[in-house]
């Protein structure tokens, strides 16, 4: 079933308390056609590029702010926002603090 949400607005940062469901909805596929998961509890991300999985962790560290830590070295920290279409939540906007490098994740 659709979920509306005409409060929502596209671009909108994603709230502390709406993180962990964001992030659990759904895989995320991007543009690339990597696909990310997000263990339900709090921890555990998996990153498929090419066949091969990459599993690291992640955390909620504020309204629109996400990190996450790739063993052995990697921890990248973004500002996540809402894509949205036609009031729906398809997805979510990654744009990395370091580099501005932005990655759009759509629900699948």
């Amino acid at each position: 079933m659709e979920r509306r949400h005409h409060e929502t607005e596209d671009g909108e940062l994603i709230t502390v308390k709406e993180m962990p469901d964001a992030l659990t909805a759904g895989m995320l596929v991007y543009a690339d056609g990597a696909r990310q998961t997000f263990t339900t509890d709090g921890r555990r991300t998996t990153y498929l590029e090419r066949g091969t999985p990459t599993e690291g962790t992640w955390e909620v560290v504020g309204d629109g702010k996400f990190s996450s830590f790739w063993p052995p070295d990697y921890r990248a920290s973004y500002i996540v926002r809402w894509i949205m279409r036609d009031g729906v939540r398809i997805g979510i906007s990654f744009t990395e603090n370091d580099s501005g490098n932005r990655s759009d994740g759509l629900y699948r």
